[in-house]
């Protein structure tokens, strides 16, 4: 099985450096109304990719569906590819706790931190890599404690035959409208289902409209909230997803291999895949698209983009910029 191809996919954005495009980012993405049908596709958005990091607010329904008490930041930190910050590991730490476990019942492998402050308070001390500062410990955490509350075996709990680990694949099916199609292995040794890229931005369209909404699944509507009440512990302070809800109250989070899912809480979505894996134009695709259907203003689509997207530069100056690709340009016309 594979993802689409290149001849499927279509330039979203390009690198201009000093008035000469260096690189393209080709991709598909996938825009979704509120009543689930499509406001907008480019690419190839019906065929499979790995949705990455963008399934962990899902994993975490799961976690609570299991029984996993998780309240605030903990839940936030639960559906999060944290930076590593300190108060990031009091979040994950403050879940073991509750499991009656410690770091060494995680299954992520170890890493060094995103944050600087963390990594070199780690070098400083001597403590090298670990398992708790891996962007997915908060996952991971919330799991073992869905195991412990169910009695469920904490050494096997990565097993896709796992109890969890089946109802994850539920959860996923669920929320997508579409059973996975295969599963294979996450970097940080989760289970990870194949969906098509539609089908993640059904699950983004759900989630966004559960936020702060009674009348929503309980815990899509718990995760929604946090993540949008906790912002800071879903990616990190001055991250791009963590700016983006905390400017535009709209869920972002982003996935390894150039993966995005966005969700307004009037349910617009957006679902993107870069086949080259890169990210960092990922913010750009993004917004733009919701504001071309209305679902936030152009006015506050610009201003967030000045504040999460970098310029190219030359000498530390800036020489160009990430933009549009000219073939998305003229489909928004």
């Amino acid at each position: 099985m594979q993802t689409f191809s290149s001849d499927q996919a279509v330039d979203l954005a390009v690198v201009q450096r000093s008035g000469f495009v260096e690189s393209r980012h080709r991709g598909s993405a996938v825009v979704l109304a509120p009543d689930g049908s499509v406001a907008l596709s480019v690419g190839a958005p019906e065929e499979l990719i790995f949705p990455r990091s963008t399934l962990k607010p899902f994993q975490a329904v799961a976690a609570m569906k299991a029984g996993a008490a998780l309240r605030g930041e903990q839940v936030a930190i639960a559906a999060a590819s944290h930076t590593g910050t300190f108060d990031h590991l009091d979040a994950v730490s403050s879940i073991l706790k509750a499991a009656g476990l410690g770091p060494e019942a995680l299954q992520c492998p170890p890493d060094w931190p995103q944050d600087e402050d963390t990594r070199a308070w780690l070098v400083r001390t001597a403590r090298g890599q670990n398992r708790m500062c891996m962007n997915c410990s908060g996952k991971h955490a919330a799991f073992l404690l869905a195991c412990v509350t169910n009695g469920w075996p904490t050494d096997t709990y990565l097993d896709p035959e796992h109890p969890l680990q089946r109802l994850v694949l539920e959860t996923v099916e669920e929320f997508a409208g579409e059973a996975p199609a295969h599963v294979g292995v996450d970097g940080c040794g989760a289970p990870l289902p194949a969906i098509s890229l539609k089908g993640l931005a059904r699950m983004y369209s759900t989630l966004g409209r559960a936020a702060r909404n009674i009348q929503a699944d309980a815990r899509a509507a718990t995760v929604a909230t946090s993540m949008l009440d906790y912002p800071e512990y879903v990616q990190g302070p001055g991250r791009s997803n963590t700016v983006i809800m905390q400017e535009l109250d709209v869920i972002t989070k982003l996935g390894a291999e150039g993966v995005l899912g966005l969700g307004t809480r009037a349910g617009w979505s957006v679902a993107i895949k870069m086949l080259d894996g890169s990210s960092r134009a990922n913010s750009l695709v993004g917004l733009t698209l919701l504001a071309h259907t209305g679902a936030i203003s152009e006015a506050d689509a610009a201003r967030v983009l000045d504040l999460v997207t970098q310029p190219i530069t030359g000498a530390g100056k800036p020489v160009g910029a990430v933009e549009l690709a000219p073939a998305l340009q003229d489909l928004l016309v």
